[in-house]
């Protein structure tokens, strides 16, 4: 159905310029625009997916795109009812739960609740806008949109970053896959939307311009000449020896490309670097500035410290900063740089500024695709938004329950004995374990890609496997996209055209040994998907293996590479140029694993570990962790934001290397006594506390070795905290598998910003650094060297409870609370029920154990105690169970509800203990209180008067 309005006017020129056509179709409509510039849309197309999420598709061309989505099946019919109407020169498209109105001439689209409460809309005029370009022959367009944004507005998500931002509401990101940085083009609002940007190539959020040399400013040496700043380069770290010094007026070193622009033959082991003079700006106002560093980087601009950062040399991060400059001013700028080994990576660009309103509209631009898709996503509460999201975008699974708990792993294990003895070495100290990790180069030193195993090392792979179960724990194997040339795995891809051929082409070689060329193949190719599992199953699975470590997965052809060469490594793809799929490898690689699993197996749960991730990746059972992050207290500090921002993404299941993976000499070298041992055990027991909240719990990392018994000996208080938290990871267990549960039931997040559950509290919009695990507890992590308190900050509208102490705190205030060595601050939420087990040295062990249940009152309580079969999909056929609970302030009693479902094996009755906490009766966990009550259960519900 076409229908056409006419303006109604004597003047034809008005009539033609107001002339608008719109259609109607199965999905949404169509809205035919006549557009006076060919970078403007000429149609707009508003879907409706559910209740909940509209598309939103704009194409400066004739025709839409016909490609399918990689991240939305938007096949079928929509579930949900819909109607259009036209109102005033503009069309209504509403469910029962959103509105999208839609200007007929200009094509710009705002979004509101049902009773027409603005929640979001496009800028003025629609503000798409399209450039049109091409890769290799194939066409396509840079794409910009922009939204206006409301004053108190704060977003959330993005995927994980490192530069320990939190509220990205004003600041910009670019999204790209590198290690220790994953890109989801998702993201929530603080007022209940969120955005799901459907384009798969480099993507900014926030001013689009790319970071611009220093050169913009005017610069002055050390002799206040104009031209650049000085470069001094110092030989030994002796200032008084200069290697060279020159003029430079730009500090850019951040590739493998760039790097050659350092002087020749300079020594950078124990070298030292120092660019000083003068910045004068242009314009007055605020600068941002983005430093790219490896090494030991310390930065100042009039005097202030911006920036005091350590990263390995191989492996750079990035720290952002503003300042106000004015123009004609002199800004005095020191940049001190000691690079970490051999050549390293440096570098320092900034933005002019923008006008404030600017900045804080919503942008999104991406460097190549057909046409703007995005999906609203409205909803009541965060919660809600990410489960629409994931309604589109794909469930994630319950996790196997032993995923749930301690993932001990190193790099590397280089033998089976070494492997098995550590386990052996838990189990004899009796530290709860359930997962040791077999990590890369298992296989002969010419043969990565092969999936054999070094037989020298590891003689009995299949023998390794069978006595880590026989131990009661799983083991997990590094999988790499990767394959030398020379293997057998390598050819048959190569045959059917399934390897990336630039790398190989070009001789590249890695850092094993002599140096190896290779390759990765090309997981956008469905053959391919199928191959790669089919190696995997003949080689790996069929020896037993539980779970997946998809390393490199961004992909990381070459590390360092500069972005054209690293699109170069992976072009073509089958489905197009790799500027159009940059951002999805990790996405179509889980893929072939999760495939390919279930299809031949499917009773066991799959498991991904994956360092690279994107929209969708949730349904793969997939967990991302931060890559290969740095052993120093501002890398733990930025893990806590970027896994509460991950969280925010739509995938609930995210990790890190608990201590850093990445080490600094000087821990390598520390020698007990030392200050610098001193450190690495405080570095190791507080983030081993903040990282037993997170949904998974694993050490890792490079030398010294991160076994328990490697870090401290038993009386060392860095010990005794990190056994202390595991066995309570343990403990929590109940809580925790319960969540998981809720997870695929309810689409839940277990790491959980404060926003999330008290997004009304203003003061919560940028806390980054706290956050709750699950509805009950607060989670306050100490990221500072020595330090024995830190603030918190109690959400108001609620009490809490110290969990060790039971003291109780109310809501609405700041606080300073103690944080000794060997406790991180952690509270609970009054009116809250926090199921506690026994102490298991692992998750399958005393499955019909006592529950004890500690009732936090002061406030209504609910809890559902979700159980399953913990390893297999019975639980996607109906095979579960959930308990309820609640707890009644107003007559302190509490309800353990009839038992709903089943499943084999479940434990038919259960004992369940009662630890009934209020503000007149403290009591912690610490204090191992004696149960308040005890109880039979046989499934039907009972009634507890406390």
């Amino acid at each position: 159905m076409i229908k056409k309005f006419l303006c109604v006017t004597l003047l034809l020129p008005i009539l033609l310029s107001c002339q608008s056509t719109w259609e109607k179709n199965e999905r949404g409509v169509i809205i035919h625009l006549s557009p006076d510039d060919e970078q403007l849309a000429r149609k707009v197309r508003l879907e409706v997916l559910n209740d909940q999420v509209i598309r939103v598709s704009a194409t400066p061309a004739s025709t839409f795109s016909t490609d399918t989505s990689m991240v939305v099946d938007p096949v079928g019919s929509p579930a949900t009812s819909w109607q259009v109407t036209e109102e005033e020169g503009q069309l209504v498209l509403a469910t029962s739960r959103l509105r999208a109105v839609a200007d007929l001439k200009t094509g710009e689209v705002k979004f509101t609740d049902p009773d027409g409460n603005l929640l979001l809309k496009e800028a003025r005029g629609g503000g798409k806008s399209f450039t049109a370009m091409s890769v290799d022959g194939t066409p396509g367009y840079h794409i910009h949109q922009v939204f206006d944004s409301m004053e108190d507005e704060a977003f959330y998500g993005l995927g994980q970053h490192q530069a320990d931002e939190f509220n990205y509401k004003g600041k910009n990101e670019t999204l790209f896959q590198y290690n220790t940085k994953v890109s989801i083009p998702f993201f929530v609002s603080n007022k209940n939307y969120g955005i799901l940007w459907d384009n798969y190539s480099l993507t900014k959020f926030g001013d689009i311009r790319d970071y611009d040399q220093l050169s913009q400013f005017k610069l002055y040496d050390l002799k206040g000449e104009e031209g650049g700043l000085t470069a001094n380069y110092y030989v030994n770290s002796d200032t008084n020896k200069v290697f060279v010094s020159r003029v430079e007026n730009t500090i850019d070193y951040e590739n493998l490309e760039t790097v050659a622009n350092f002087p020749a033959d300079f020594p950078f082991y124990n070298s030292t670097i120092v660019w000083e003079g003068d910045l004068q700006a242009k314009e007055s106002g605020v600068h941002r500035f983005l430093l790219y560093y490896a090494g030991y980087t310390k930065i100042w601009i009039d005097g202030e410290l911006m920036a005091d950062r350590w990263r390995t040399a191989w492996n750079p991060s990035v720290a952002k900063f503003n300042v106000r400059m004015e123009a004609g001013r002199h800004h005095h700028i020191r940049l001190e740089w000691q690079p970490d080994g051999g050549v390293s990576y440096i570098g320092l660009k900034a933005l002019s500024p923008v006008d404030r309103e600017e900045q804080n509209r919503l942008s999104l631009y991406s460097e190549m695709g057909d046409q703007i898709d995005y999906y609203f996503i409205g909803g009541e509460s965060m919660d809600d938004v990410i489960k629409g999201y994931r309604s589109v975008s794909g469930k994630a699974q319950v996790m196997p329950k032993w995923a749930m708990g301690f993932w001990q792993s190193r790099e590397r294990y280089k033998t089976q004995d070494e492997l098995v003895g550590a386990l052996k070495e838990f189990r004899r100290r009796q530290i709860p374990i359930d997962n040791i990790v077999l990590d890369w180069s298992y296989w002969p030193q010419d043969a990565w890609g092969s999936h054999e195993f070094d037989a020298a090392r590891f003689p009995d792979p299949k023998g390794m496997v069978d006595q880590v179960h026989d131990l009661n724990a799983q083991i997990m194997i590094s999988v790499w996209p990767k394959f030398y040339h020379t293997t057998e795995h390598y050819k048959e891809f190569d045959e059917k055209g399934w390897m990336y051929q630039r790398a190989v082409k070009d001789s590249i070689r890695d850092w094993i040994g002599k140096g190896y060329i290779g390759s990765f193949y090309d997981a956008y190719s469905a053959g391919a998907r199928e191959l790669f599992w089919k190696q995997m199953e003949e080689h790996l699975y069929s020896k037993g293996f539980d779970a997946w470590w998809m390393d490199a997965s961004e992909p990381d052809i070459l590390s360092n590479a500069s972005m054209e060469y690293r699109k170069a490594l992976m072009n073509p793809t089958v489905l197009g140029p790799s500027t159009k799929y940059f951002n999805t490898y990790s996405l179509v690689n889980a893929m072939a694993i999760y495939n390919g699993q279930r299809a031949v197996n499917n009773d066991t749960r799959v498991f991904l570990l994956t360092r690279s991730g994107f929209c969708g990746l949730q349904r793969y059972g997939a967990v991302t962790w931060s890559g290969d992050i740095g052993t120093c207290w501002e890398d733990y500090k930025a893990q806590i934001s970027a896994g509460l921002n991950h969280s925010m993404s739509g995938n609930p299941y995210w990790t890190m290397d608990i201590g850093g993976f990445c080490v600094q000499r000087r821990f390598e070298r520390a020698r007990e006594g030392s200050e610098d041992m001193n450190e690495w055990r405080e570095l190791n027991a507080r983030w081993t506390q903040f990282g037993a909240f997170v949904p998974l719990f694993r050490t890792h990392g490079q030398y010294p070795f991160r076994e328990v018994y490697n870090i401290a000996p038993e009386s060392h208080p860095a010990y005794q905290t990190i056994v202390y938290y595991d066995k309570l990871r343990y403990r929590l267990m109940p809580y925790i598998y319960a969540m998981t549960g809720w997870v695929y039931l309810n689409d839940y997040t277990l790491m959980r910003p404060m926003v999330m559950d008290f997004g009304q509290d203003p003061a919560v919009l940028d806390m980054g650094d706290q956050y709750m695990f699950g509805p009950s507890l607060l989670v306050a992590p100490v990221y500072e060297y020595k330090a024995r308190s830190r603030t918190v900050y109690f959400p108001k509208g609620t009490g809490w409870y110290d969990f060790y102490t039971g003291a109780y705190v109310e809501g609405g205030q700041y606080k300073t609370v103690d944080a000794p060595y060997e406790r991180m601050p952690l509270f609970v939420k009054a009116g809250s029920i926090i199921p506690v087990g026994p102490e298991i040295q692992y998750t399958s062990e005393k499955p019909d154990a006592p529950v004890t249940l500690y009732v936090y009152g002061g406030a209504d309580a609910t809890f559902a105690l979700y159980e399953d079969e913990g390893t297999n999909y019975n639980y996607e056929k109906g095979k579960y169970s959930q308990i309820p609970i609640t707890y009644d302030e107003a007559s302190h009693t509490l309800v353990v509800g009839a038992r709903e479902g089943s499943f084999d094996g479940m434990p038919e009755k259960r004992t369940f203990h009662i630890v009934w906490i209020h503000p007149d009766r403290k009591t912690g966990f610490d204090a191992h209180p004696a149960p308040h009550k005890t109880v039979a259960y046989d499934g039907k519900g009972l009634t507890i008067k406390l």
